[in-house]
């Protein structure tokens, strides 16, 4: 009941204006002893999701689709129970020494083999200098400034569900085989992403990949760490910003690749998903800049 309808019925009832004011006055005493004792709604939506222990946080979110291709940092998450996600993307890669690069058509099928296990399958092209943008394809770049193609091949696994501060999370291993280009040898990429999802929609998700590698016939290993913030905008819009790295490890001409990079993706329906990711180099050994824009269907 308001003030003003409290005060209406007490001229009613015959109260003086005395006890009006005193009924107001404890009224606002009330609410400011809530505000101290208890926080405001708006510093809520920062908090953690709390979870069940075993509740599965994407049962607690909108059912949508979730590609690996919105970000660097693959999702935490599988296809679902008999589900397909088909994922397909362009990039270019503007070197700051060499040609350009381009990518495509960064093909990827993912078929959910119960709720926390997907297969994986895919295919790619290459051609003009040296670089990645896409986080399928860590593991096997060994950047030579040549036409190849390869394919590649492997398996998600869901390994544990947010529970308050404890993170959702997904292991991906997966093999790359040349089909086209300058080297016959197979690589491997094995990964980790964990994210933690907020009550407000935001999510922080971070990763790392360890990938072989070759280059005219010199053997090395990779790693790409990456950690991004996605916030949503409505129901169907969302942004991110991201940092990911590609560095290596017994390469006689070491890579040192970071980049910092933004981007978002729409959702025309929950099961299609239309996204852009747009990179900068930021050290000397990087690329200037990459471009990503894909798309991503589930049924």
């Amino acid at each position: 009941m308001s003030p003003r309808t409290t005060a209406t019925e007490a001229g009613r009832a015959g109260h003086g204006l005395g006890a009006t004011r005193h009924t107001i006055a404890m009224l606002g005493l009330a609410v400011l002893a809530a505000s101290i004792v208890a926080p405001p709604a708006a510093a809520a939506p920062m908090e953690v999701l709390r979870l069940a222990p075993g509740a599965n946080s994407t049962e607690a979110d909108r059912d949508e689709i979730e590609t690996d291709r919105d970000t660097f940092t693959f999702a935490p998450t599988t296809a679902g129970a008999g589900r397909t996600i088909t994922e397909a993307s362009y990039s270019f890669i503007d070197n700051a020494t060499g040609p350009e690069a381009h990518s495509l058509p960064e093909l990827l099928v993912r078929r959910g083999i119960g709720q926390r296990l997907e297969l994986r399958l895919g295919f790619n092209y290459e051609a003009g200098g040296p670089g990645l943008a896409s986080g399928t394809e860590v593991g096997g770049e060994d950047l030579i400034s040549e036409e190849e193609s390869r394919v590649l091949y492997g398996a998600k696994l869901e390994t544990s569900d947010q529970a308050g501060w404890m993170p959702m999370s997904a292991l991906v291993v997966q093999g790359f085989t040349p089909l086209y280009g300058p080297t016959h040898q197979s690589t491997m990429m094995v990964g980790e992403a964990w994210a933690w999802r907020f009550a407000n929609g935001w999510e922080w998700r971070s990763g790392v990949r360890y990938g072989t590698g070759w280059d005219e016939e010199d053997f090395f290993n990779q790693w790409a760490p990456s950690t991004a913030l996605k916030i949503p905008l409505g129901e169907r819009w969302e942004v991110h910003a991201e940092y990911f790295g590609i560095m290596s490890d017994g390469k006689e001409k070491a890579i040192d690749v970071q980049y910092g990079s933004c981007g978002g993706h729409v959702l025309l329906t929950k099961d299609m998903e239309l996204g852009l990711r747009l990179g900068w180099g930021l050290n000397d050994t990087s690329p200037n800049f990459f471009a990503n824009t894909g798309i991503g269907y589930r049924y």
